[in-house]
Formats: C-alpha cells, sequence, structure tokens
C-alpha cells in the first residue's frame, strides 16, 4: 500500500513538473521575443548614438547656446566699429514759461514754438580709442516776448560740424574690450569641443555597457539552453531506471536559477537602456536597443609621441593661456586707476541762419572747438599699489594653474597608456581562458552524458564557461575604452593616425 501511494505522489509531481516546465518554455520563449520586439524600434550604433547625443542632449545644447553668445557678442562689438547713423527728429514742440529778464531787470512771458531734425553720422576709431562725429542740425523756430510787445519772430537755422573726441595718455579700451571678446569666444569654442569629448566618452561607455549586457543576456540564454539540455538528459536516465530521482530535481532546479537570471539580466538592460535614452535626450517610450560588433583592436602606441601629442593638441593647456591673457589685461586695467590721462576735443562748424530757408547759407558763422582736459591725480592712499599687486597676483596664479595643468596631462596620457597596455594583456588571457573552459565543458558534458558526473557538477562547469566568455567581452569592451581615453587625453586618433581636432572642427561647421 504504502509503494502504491508513494508511486501516485511521484506521478503526480512528475505531472506538476512537465506543467511547469511548459509555463518555463512559454515564458522562455517570451523573452527571446523581446529583442525582437525592439528590432521593432531602431538598433542603434555607436556612430549614430554619437550623432544624436551630439544633437539632443542637455549638455551639448547648452554649450552650443554658449557659443552663440559668445559670436554674437563679438559680432556686436564688431558692428559698433563701423559708421552708425542716428536721425532725432522733434516736429513739433511749444512752450511758455515766465522768466526774469536780466536786462530789463523785470519778468516777462516767452513762448517757443519750433521743430527740429539732428542727423548723426558717428565713427569709432578702433586704432586709437578715438570718436569722430558729422551732426547736420536743422530747426525751424517761432517765438514771443512780452517784453518786446508780444511781437512773434521766426527763422531757420542750420549747423553743420564735426567733432573729434580722442583719449591721451591712456591704453585703448575699444581694443581691449575686442581681444577679451574674442578670448571669450575662443574659450567657449573650446568648452564647446571638450563637452563634444566628454559626451562621446559617456555615451561609448553607456553604449558599451548596454553591449555588455545584452551579450550577457545572450550568454544566460546559452546557460539556459544547456541546462534544458540537461534536463532533458537526466529526465531520460531517471526514466530509463539509470539514474536517481534527486539528479532530476538537482538539474530542475539548475534550469529554475538559469531562467531566473535571464529575468534579471532582461530587467537591468531595460533600465539601462532607460538611462541611455535620458544620455541622448530622446523620448524614454522610443523602442532602441544597441547593435554592435567589438572586435579585438590592438594598437601599437609610442609613450613619448601621445605625451607629444597632448601637450600641442589640449585645450585645456589654450584655456589656462586665455586665463594669463585676462590676467594681463587686469594688470592693465589696475595700473590705469588714478592714472594720469588727458582727453582732445576739436571740432569745427559752419551755422547758417535766416528767416527765408533759401537764404538760410548766406552769410554763415564759423565755429569752432578745441579743448586739452589733463586729469592729473595727486594721492590715493596706495589704492593702485594695491590694485597692482592683486594682479599681479592673478598672473602667478595663472601661470602656476598652466604649469600644474601640463604635469596633469602628462600623469593622465601615463595612465591611459598604462591601462591600454594592461587591456592588450587582459584579452590574451581571455581569449586563452575561454579555449580551456571550452574544452573542459565539452570533456565533462560527455561524463554527465556517461553517468560520471552530477548535473550540479556540471553547472559549475557551465558557469565558468559563461564566466570565461563575459570576461573576454568585457575585456574587449576594456581594450575599447581604453583607447577611446587615450584618443581623449592626446586629442590624437591612434587607429587612423591623425589628429581629432579637425574632425571636432568639421562637427561644429555641420551644426552650424
Amino acid at each position: 500500500m504504502n509503494e502504491s501511494v508513494r508511486k501516485n505522489h511521484h506521478q503526480t509531481w512528475d505531472s506538476d513538473l512537465k506543467k511547469r516546465r511548459r509555463l518555463a518554455t512559454v515564458l522562455c520563449l517570451a523573452l527571446i521575443s523581446i529583442p525582437g520586439l525592439l528590432a521593432g524600434g531602431e538598433e542603434l550604433t555607436l556612430e549614430r548614438a554619437l550623432n544624436i547625443a551630439f544633437q539632443n542632449s542637455p549638455t551639448i545644447r547648452q554649450a552650443g547656446y554658449s557659443l552663440v553668445t559668445s559670436e554674437r557678442n563679438l559680432m556686436a562689438q564688431q558692428a559698433g566699429l563701423k559708421s552708425q547713423f542716428s536721425l532725432a527728429v522733434t516736429p513739433y514742440r511749444t512752450s511758455s514759461s515766465r522768466v526774469f529778464n536780466d536786462l530789463l531787470a523785470d519778468y516777462n512771458t516767452q513762448t517757443q514754438t519750433k521743430s527740429e531734425g539732428a542727423f548723426t553720422i558717428r565713427q569709432p576709431i578702433k586704432w586709437t580709442d578715438g570718436d569722430v562725429r558729422v551732426t547736420n542740425t536743422f530747426n525751424w523756430t517761432e517765438a514771443s516776448s512780452s517784453a518786446a510787445g508780444g511781437e512773434k519772430g521766426s527763422g531757420f537755422s542750420n549747423t553743420l560740424s564735426i567733432n573729434l573726441q580722442q583719449p591721451l595718455f591712456t591704453y585703448n579700451r575699444t581694443k581691449m574690450q575686442i581681444r577679451e571678446l574674442e578670448l571669450a569666444l575662443e574659450n567657449t569654442q573650446l568648452n564647446y569641443a571638450i563637452q563634444k569629448l566628454s559626451i562621446e566618452r559617456q555615451v561609448t561607455q553607456q553604449f558599451l555597457n548596454l553591449y555588455y549586457s545584452r551579450m550577457s543576456i545572450q550568454i544566460s540564454q546559452e546557460e539556459l539552453n544547456n541546462a534544458t539540455e540537461s534536463l532533458d538528459i537526466i529526465q531520460s536516465k531517471v526514466d530509463a531506471g539509470l539514474s536517481a530521482r534527486e539528479e532530476f530535481y538537482q538539474a530542475d532546479i539548475t534550469r529554475d536559477n538559469s531562467l531566473a537570471a535571464l529575468e534579471n539580466l532582461r530587467m537591468q538592460h531595460e533600465n539601462s537602456l532607460d538611462t541611455f535614452k535620458m544620455l541622448l535626450g530622446i523620448d524614454l517610450e522610443a523602442l532602441i536597443d544597441v547593435s554592435a560588433d567589438i572586435q579585438k583592436t590592438i594598437v601599437e602606441v609610442d609613450l613619448d609621441r601621445a605625451i607629444d601629442y597632448g601637450l600641442e593638441n589640449r585645450m585645456e593647456l589654450r584655456q589656462r593661456d586665455i586665463e594669463i591673457q585676462y590676467a594681463l589685461n587686469d594688470l592693465i586695467v589696475a595700473g590705469a586707476e588714478n592714472e594720469f590721462k588727458a582727453s582732445l576735443q576739436a571740432g569745427f562748424g559752419l551755422t547758417g541762419t535766416n528767416e527765408e530757408l533759401d537764404k538760410i547759407f548766406d552769410s554763415p558763422n564759423s565755429d569752432y572747438l578745441i579743448a586739452l582736459t589733463l586729469d592729473i591725480p595727486l594721492y590715493d592712499w596706495g589704492q593702485k599699489k594695491h590694485l597692482l599687486a592683486a594682479s599681479r597676483a592673478q598672473i602667478d596664479s595663472a601661470n602656476l594653474s598652466a604649469e600644474d595643468e601640463i604635469k596633469s596631462i602628462k600623469s593622465e596620457i601615463r595612465e591611459a597608456y598604462r591601462s591600454l597596455m594592461n587591456q592588450k594583456r587582459q584579452i590574451e588571457i581571455a581569449e586563452k581562458s575561454i579555449k580551456n573552459a571550452e574544452l573542459t565543458y565539452d570533456i565533462n558534458l560527455e561524463r554527465y552524458r556517461n553517468g560520471d558526473l552530477s548535473s550540479k557538477d556540471l553547472q559549475f562547469y557551465q558557469l565558468q564557461l559563461s564566466q570565461q566568455r563575459l570576461s573576454l567581452v568585457q575585456a574587449l569592451i576594456n581594450n575599447r575604452l581604453a583607447l577611446l581615453d587615450l584618443k581623449i587625453r592626446t586629442l590624437w586618433d591612434f587607429e587612423t593616425n591623425q589628429s581629432i581636432l579637425d574632425e571636432l572642427d568639421e562637427l561644429s561647421e555641420l551644426e552650424d
């Protein structure tokens, strides 16, 4: 009786187990179909992902806005150096006021009606920081005064004049403003290029991480297939009475664990895809996945040449030079504080007046003005001395930063070079290890089929093979990232053996 009950129990267990296996198979097929659903969207290559990021990334767009601002500010300043034309018109103006007349020693009422227009041409002089103005003023005036019996008088007046305003014995503020705007634009361009490199690093790293995640899913799927195959083998052995039922239960647990691991990897992949979409600046609902073929790429690099490329091309060094130039400009401004300076003003004009318009220049009056103004500081309580000392300290600080930047660049390149050489060795080790793991798994799979190895022991060799395959994928990815890091540190592409500055310029021109 007990034997019959135990037999029925095993039959019930086997029936439930088959149902679970069918359910697991359906779930497995559903998981396998997910890449097909994603393929209905777009499979991004690294090049395509970078192009999207360069167009949509908030960081790049912000840097682009700063670049436009700097460009427009410089263009506005340069436009201000051209001839400026202005017209001021007062079509009608009337007034009445009670004023005291000194000649009459009495109050009188004055009434005035006036129409006036002034046309001015202003020409800044960049090389001398001067200013030339040509002005023509035309007006018609009608006035009356109670002191003159209330009689009205009217007439036309026209004044044509040319005036020069020229500062002397001081620095050229116009040229300095232009130079500082040019430096600001160059600094913004450098920052824009640096942001591009930063985005390239981030996108490449996340893209390759997604590739690693996808390969992990693929390898995990292979583990599941191997576990299913092992389960089928032990099932036939148990049915034939060649193996204990415990072996079947252990193999089923192994298969369930493989399925659970595959589900976790799928979930992590989807989460990483969302993070990647945010980096690219695209909608989270977009259906995308990554497509790549990471090949073994071994590039020979000379460390001394790499350092030379970095010191020659790194944009941070030019930014330090710009900081030094700003500090030198501040020194000039500080030196002009409480300085002795002068201003020359010269003007000449013709003024014609007449009651009749066509006779306005019959007897014009010549006007002129020549003035030299001197500004002589007497005592400033040491203000200028302190400002100069502060500016000199700022220059020393900028020079020190430039020296530290050079050391930092050399250190970064040396570190990137060592990392690249290390990854080369890691790839060689991973390739050898995966060959040994494959041979070991094949041998032990045959032992398992012959009943000389348990399913638990076989699982160990399965995991070992999977880990070695992932190690090779990770080594290839790390090698790719190390090569990119060296490229960014030196601004030199060692794969194509050319500078990447031209490539960055071409990208900027395409976006413009």
